[in-house]
């Protein structure tokens, strides 16, 4: 683009104004997509409306339309619920209401409606849209507005945000809420299955999901549930019985508790009701379990917005603002959605019909099923006889969620017939022959712990080959699976490079990137990540606090990641940070000095008299966070004070967060699958001998689907001295996190989602 077409970004708004309001019930993260239309439709020159009590407040009125500054959204981004407010209204469903609502905004220039709620308030703006003509039409013959008034708002552009905890909106892989929701029932589970381990006792935790078992379900995945109830998978018949005797097998094979998770719309095959009470007393009468019964109720609702719903919330509010902006008389009213890590704009009404989601339209949903029914509902074969022999290694940093990963890789390796070995210390360990077989229990309870408890360390293949490839004759390796970061994928490449020396080397192998750097090629994300960007996202929360209780300060963090500055870009967005600085976009003692500390300077006169600069570990060696603390120290001084944190290894530590933990067990079971099959197809004359391109891959997310990569054809992609991919999308998400913050750039709308349908999504599609 030009700079012409760059600059027209920041008038494309100039003489609209723009409504945003948040309907049904509240969810996580609406706030920050309420800041984003705000900022981002001042910025492109448009006014902003606060419609304050959702619908009801857009029928009645006066003080509940007010027009939105700056500096009003300030505090929004970390608060749950919804700020401005939400109720039910009965008046909009009503043809008087609407007419009220058309008047009230007609009087003040309003033609862009932006909705965030569910698929009842979405489906209620798109009957306001389609009714706009006779509305107007109506309130011309009451004499209410002028026909100029009319002719200056003749039609209405309606752009949906989905704001709902139960992801039961069809057409997006993720609604803006159920992250959120997923952390705050996971820290329950967690809690509860330390309790339940001391009594031995049997817990079944009713979630939310009236309609749609996706928070049920997740949570059974993300912390290893034996049993799940949700209302699009009724259970067979008689599975009380499978219920019972698979919580017996359970405790059988050593485990203290048994988990059951339950849709609060769970039911059976005739369409009854299956309450957790019903379950309770069945395992009392059936089993004699001491079961108690937690039902979480609207704690799932509240508490602080994970990092990916403040970012969700922030991208698809962009996203909003340029599909209002650009919209025209004949452009229907769409929905914002997300797939895989991509922004896409549906037509709304194509969405809301499907009352219920099709099963075949919500490919995340199957996948997640299919993968929990493997994992918890089949027995492993008693019997390898005939079976493969597979290795699971962790290689580079610890990141939460391998551990995850290493459990679901052994457990479909076992369920296959295969024999699964594990290597402990990275390929360190595989030259050191510290090397054990697993089976079923050995990974119980992994999921939701932290770290890498087969231990990991950095060291690389190529120095140890020899007694690597003696140890994979010893030990009858047949495949490998790789789970780690930047030295993962690295020895990986040495592998291929080793197996001109040494034919033991031609196995198999896959790399599933886990790093909370995130710059593994061939992956959009890495396990870990999320986890280490909560942890950032927290810790800067706090700080924040702290800066507004004392006023006029200014802090900078030091964020991981090694040359990558993924975490510290995404924590800015997440955080609210003023600024990010990293590697990928070179900085000067001019940007330092003028931009980011006068940027400061004028913010401290405002009612926000706080901020929050990121750095990336490695961003500049001379600019190092000493040096941009004593600039920064020495240019407020009188304005603000300046204080510093490095968050250090913190990032790499705690409990896996359920995106990190849903993510890793899925990649881990596609990986095994992948194996399983390649491993068939290098049998050869009495022994497995791979050595193609394809047989030695890195398992990742490209846009909105898994796909394994040769490694070999990543090479070209890769700055190795740097260690980090040559193109990384979400540089792209860069100019949001300084358009939020207040910067005057220009914004690139060449890369903005273009209107699809929901039959191209797939339902092989994304799935995570």
């Amino acid at each position: 683009m030009t700079h012409e077409e760059h600059h027209a970004a920041k008038t494309l708004g100039i003489g609209k104004a723009i409504a945003v309001l948040t309907s049904g019930g509240d969810a996580q993260g609406m706030n920050a997509a309420v800041r984003a239309v705000v900022r981002v439709g001042i910025f492109t020159g448009a006014r902003v409306f606060f419609v304050h009590e959702g619908y009801q407040g857009l029928v009645d009125g006066g003080d509940h339309i007010r027009e939105a500054t700056w500096e009003s959204v300030s505090m929004m981004l970390q608060l749950g619920g919804t700020v401005i407010g939400s109720a039910r209204c009965k008046d909009f469903r009503e043809r008087e209401g609407r007419l009220r609502a058309a008047y009230n905004l007609v009087k003040r220039g309003i033609t862009n409606l932006c909705v965030i709620g569910g698929d009842g308030s979405l489906t209620g703006a798109d009957t306001f849209r389609s009714e706009w003509s006779d509305l107007l039409s109506d309130l011309q013959k009451a004499g209410k507005i002028t026909d100029e008034e009319a002719t200056k708002s003749s039609y209405l552009n309606i752009v949906g945000l989905v704001g709902s905890i139960d992801n039961d909106f069809c057409g997006t892989d993720m609604t803006i809420g159920t992250d959120s929701a997923l952390h705050r029932i996971i820290e329950i589970v967690d809690a509860i299955t330390t309790t339940a381990q001391s009594h031995q006792r049997t817990f079944v935790l009713e979630v939310m999901g009236r309609h749609c078992g996706y928070l049920a379900l997740v949570t059974s995945l993300s912390c290893g549930a034996d049993w799940v109830f949700i209302p699009e998978c009724p259970p067979d018949d008689d599975w009380e019985e499978h219920l019972c005797r698979r919580l017996s097998e359970t405790r059988t094979r050593g485990s203290r508790l048994n988990i059951i998770i339950v849709a609060e719309g769970a039911i059976d095959k005739n369409g009854k009701p299956i309450t957790s009470e019903d379950i309770k007393n069945l395992v009392v009468k059936r089993l004699g379990y001491d079961t108690r019964v937690t039902v979480l109720g609207h704690v799932q609702r509240g508490g602080t917005p994970s990092a990916f719903d403040r970012i969700l919330g922030s991208r698809m509010g962009v996203e909003a603002v340029m599909a209002l902006l650009e919209g025209t008389p004949d452009t229907p009213a769409c929905v914002v959605s997300l797939s895989g890590n991509q922004a896409v704009r549906l037509p709304l009404m194509e969405c809301v019909q499907v009352v219920t989601p099709a099963l075949e339209l919500m490919g995340s949903f199957m996948n997640n099923w299919e993968v929990y029914k493997l994992l918890a509902h089949v027995r492993p074969p008693v019997s390898k006889s005939g079976s493969h022999t597979v290795a699971v290694m962790n290689v580079g940093a610890p990141a939460a969620g391998m551990n995850a990963a290493v459990r679901s890789t052994v457990r479909i390796g076992l369920i296959q017939g295969n024999r699964v070995l594990v290597v402990h210390d990275g390929f360190e360990g595989l030259a050191k022959g510290q090397i054990e077989e697993a089976g079923w229990s050995y990974v119980g309870g992994w999921t939701g712990q932290g770290g890498s408890k087969l231990g990991t360390k950095r060291t690389l293949p190529k120095k140890s080959f020899e007694q690597i490839s003696a140890n994979i004759t010893k030990f009858n390796i047949q495949g490998l699976v790789i789970i780690g970061g930047f030295e993962a994928y690295t020895g990986g490449l040495e592998l291929m490079e080793g197996r001109k020396q040494f034919d033991e080397l031609c196995i198999p192998f896959v790399v599933i990137p886990a790093t909370v750097s995130n710059n593994v090629p061939g992956s959009d994300f890495s396990i870990g990540a999320d986890t280490a960007l909560n942890t950032i996202c927290t810790t800067c929360d706090r700080i924040k606090q702290s800066a507004a209780g004392t006023k006029r300060r200014v802090f900078i963090i030091e964020t991981m990641g090694g040359y990558c500055g993924y975490l510290a870009t995404m924590a800015g967005l997440a955080a609210g940070a003023d600024a990010a600085y990293i590697f990928e976009e070179p900085f000067t003692i001019r940007d330092l000095q003028v931009a980011n500390v006068e940027h400061l300077v004028q913010k401290m006169k405002t009612t926000v008299k706080r901020g929050l600069v990121l750095r990336n570990e490695k961003c500049n060696e001379n600019y190092t966070t000493d040096f941009i603390f004593n600039l920064y120290s020495e240019e407020g001084k009188g304005i603000f004070d300046s204080r510093k944190n490095v968050l250090g290894h913190m990032q790499q530590g705690g409990s896996p967060t359920p995106f990190d933990r849903n993510f890793a067990t899925k990649m881990g079971a596609k990986a095994m699958n992948w194996m399983s099959g390649k491993i068939k197809e290098s049998y050869r004359n009495g022994r497995i001998f791979a050595n193609t391109p394809d047989s030695g891959c890195v398992l990742g997310m490209r846009k909105r689907a898994l796909v394994f990569q040769p490694v070999a054809e990543l090479k070209d992609q890769t700055d190795f001295e740097h260690r980090i991919p040559k193109e990384q999308w979400w540089l792209k998400l860069r100019p949001i996190l300084k358009i939020l913050a207040k910067y005057e750039i220009d914004l690139d709308t060449s890369d903005h989602a273009h209107l699809e349908h929901i039959s191209r999504k797939r339902s092989g599609e994304a799935g995570v």
